[in-house]
């Protein structure tokens, strides 16, 4: 048996693609895995460290803001567009994959039209509550396209086999338990946590408005914070000029990047954070409430379709970055924490339509597709 797969450009692409693949090979491992990404994209690294078999392709997405430079990426992405087609050919003829998988990115475009075009047995996976234009192009060709939110398919041709398999979490997320991790991090049962996060280069309107919090709170509540790279540069230096002498306040935990994100979700009563794919089917998976903040700088605006998802159900609150006011941000925080019911509410609403075996789901499919070549 060989599967291909084809995803890059970000983690939210890639951590699915690897975790079908540890999962084929869980049930497979003499499974021949092999993965087509973008020469220049994080794939490169994460792939190979990974121990999957990786073949690179050039190609680059095309710019939708008009200026000079974005002009000559167009350009220059047009050409690539044509050369990246003939690349994912040629390999496609060399590997003779059974079945290819898209999870996303420009990459997965040429790499499953053509396999789709030379016969083989197709399917794309789709992140988010608004597909993106690789997975619009996409679903008209494949066997099946696979879909992490069901409300993406409102978006999609009718007509098509559509399979909702969710979005893989990992298996620390899974596990961690609140009081497991409130044990761990020294933080007490009837205590309550707020964690904050932008991204791991950081969010700076998000930076902006948790500086106000915490200067609101002053480690009234325990809260974790994640500044991200670039606010390193800053944030510091404004907490200090608010009075958040964080590194003496015992409640509080200021860092570039929060390594043992599992814990402390687990731990967490309130989640303050941007609204990506795989964040939210982890804060579905532990069943937390959650202020979500889209990031308005992503392809489709898709964040605020994904966030829009867990609004709707009352599992959260969608503030939408534009009206991110630090006063705002914290008077949400208060009337959430001022109301337990309704924190805990909007924590089993969250977890009301988690997916939990994302995995099998997805291996399911491909082992349909599989028998059916």
């Amino acid at each position: 048996m060989h599967i291909l797969l084809a995803a890059g450009g970000t983690a939210g692409h890639i951590n699915p693609a690897l975790a079908a693949a540890q999962r084929l090979l869980h049930s497979h491992p003499d499974c021949k895995i092999s993965y087509i990404g973008n020469r220049a994209g994080m794939e490169a690294r994460l792939v190979p460290q990974a121990g999957i078999h990786f073949y690179p392709i050039d190609v680059a997405g095309f710019q939708r803001k008009l200026s000079l430079e974005n002009i000559k990426r167009n350009v220059d992405a047009f050409y690539k567009m044509f050369a990246s087609t003939k690349q994912a050919e040629r390999l496609l003829r060399e590997l003779k994959p059974d079945v290819a998988v898209g999870f996303g990115g420009y990459v997965s475009g040429p790499v499953i039209r053509k396999a789709a075009k030379m016969g083989i047995k197709t399917a794309t996976h789709e992140q988010n509550a608004f597909p993106g234009m690789t997975t619009k192009a996409l679903s008209k060709l494949v066997d099946v396209v696979m879909l992490a939110m069901p409300e993406a398919q409102r978006y999609l041709p009718a007509g098509k086999r559509y399979v909702h398999t969710g979005n893989p979490v990992r298996q620390p997320v899974l596990d961690a338990t609140r009081s497991s991790a409130r044990k761990a991090l020294g933080i007490p049962e009837d205590a309550l946590m707020l964690l904050s996060f932008g991204g791991s280069l950081g969010a700076r309107r998000i930076n902006e408005a948790v500086a106000e919090l915490l200067a609101w709170h002053k480690g009234k509540y325990y809260h974790y914070h994640a500044i991200g790279k670039y606010g390193m540069d800053w944030m510091p230096a404004l907490l200090r000029e608010k009075g958040v002498d964080y590194p003496h306040i015992p409640t509080l935990r200021i860092t570039e990047y929060i390594n043992d994100m599992d814990r402390c979700m687990a731990a967490a009563d309130l989640v303050v954070c941007r609204a990506g794919a795989i964040t939210l089917a982890e804060l579905q998976a532990v069943g937390k409430p959650s202020i979500l903040i889209p990031s308005p700088n992503v392809a489709e605006n898709h964040q605020y379709y994904n966030a829009k998802t867990l609004a709707d159900k009352n599992a959260a609150v969608l503030i939408e970055e534009k009206e991110l006011t630090g006063q705002g941000l914290i008077e949400t925080v208060k009337q959430l924490f001022e109301n337990p019911k309704k924190l805990a509410q909007m924590g089993k609403n969250a977890a009301r339509d988690a997916v939990l075996d994302a995995n099998e789901r997805i291996y399911r499919v491909l082992m349909e597709l599989y028998a059916s070549r």
